[in-house]
C-alpha cells in the first residue's frame, strides 16, 4: 500500500493536491495517507506575552482550519486518512515527517505564478525539493490572477527602475 503526505496550509492549492490523492486513489487497492499542517512559530516578542495554554489553543484552531476542507473532501470520497499538526519551519517539518512516517511519495499543491514572483519569493514547494529525500509530486494549483500574471511584474520592474535611475545620479 502506498504512503503519501499530503501539505495542507488551507490554500486552494492544497485542496488541488488533496483532490489529485483522492483521484488517483480512487479504484486502487488503497493508499495511506496522511494530511500534515505546519504552523509557524510565533515570533518571540509575541509569545512572550502568551501563556503555553493559549498559544497551544491558537496552533490547534489555526491546523483545524486549515485542514477542514481537506479532511472534508476525504470524509465525502470516504477515504481514511491520518492528519498531523506540527510547528516550525514548514519546509523542514514536511521532509521530517515524510521520512518519520516512511512515506513514499509527498505530494504538494502549488499556486500557478509568474517566473519572477518565484525567484524572488521564497515558496515552501522549492524549500522541500530541495532538502527532502522522498519524491514530490507538484500539483500546479489554480491560473495565476491577472495581478500575479501582470501587476507583480510591472510593479517589481518599475522598483528596479526607479532604483537605476536614483543610483545613476
Amino acid at each position: 500500500m502506498r504512503k503519501v503526505l499530503v501539505p495542507v496550509d488551507g490554500s486552494r492549492a492544497s485542496l488541488c493536491a488533496v483532490r489529485h490523492v483522492i483521484a488517483e486513489s480512487q479504484g486502487t487497492e488503497g493508499c495511506n495517507i496522511h494530511l500534515l499542517n505546519v504552523q509557524r512559530p510565533l515570533r518571540q516578542h509575541v509569545a512572550q506575552f502568551l501563556s503555553r495554554a493559549t498559544r497551544e489553543s491558537f496552533y490547534r484552531d489555526e491546523s483545524d482550519k486549515a485542514l477542514r476542507c481537506a479532511r472534508a473532501m476525504l470524509e465525502d470520497a470516504r477515504m481514511s486518512y491520518v492528519f498531523h499538526a506540527e510547528i516550525g519551519s514548514p519546509a523542514d517539518i514536511i521532509a521530517e515527517k515524510a521520512l518519520q512516517l516512511g512515506c513514499d511519495q509527498i505530494i504538494m499543491g502549488t499556486a500557478r505564478k509568474s517566473s519572477l514572483t518565484r525567484t524572488i519569493e521564497s515558496s515552501v514547494t522549492n524549500q522541500v525539493l530541495e532538502i527532502t529525500r522522498v519524491p514530490v509530486v507538484v500539483i500546479a494549483g489554480d491560473k495565476a490572477s491577472i495581478a500575479e500574471r501582470y501587476a507583480v511584474p510591472a510593479a517589481v520592474g518599475g522598483a528596479l527602475a526607479l532604483l537605476l535611475l536614483s543610483a545613476a545620479d
